[in-house]
């Protein structure tokens, strides 16, 4: 599975590593999102700090 870019291009049609497709697709690997055209990790939620 290739590697996703770190921003988009932009170009029409979109290329297979274009991080917006492969969102669509669901083949972005775990951990990843895309905010502003742009790859992003995304962070976990820490379990400890919730209020009791």
């Amino acid at each position: 599975m290739p590697k996703p870019k770190k921003k988009c291009c932009e170009s029409k049609p979109r290329c297979k590593r274009c991080p917006i497709r492969m969102l669509k697709d669901g083949t972005l690997p775990d951990g990843y999102t895309v905010k502003k055209r742009k790859l992003v990790k995304v962070k976990k939620k820490d379990q400890t700090s919730k209020a009791a």
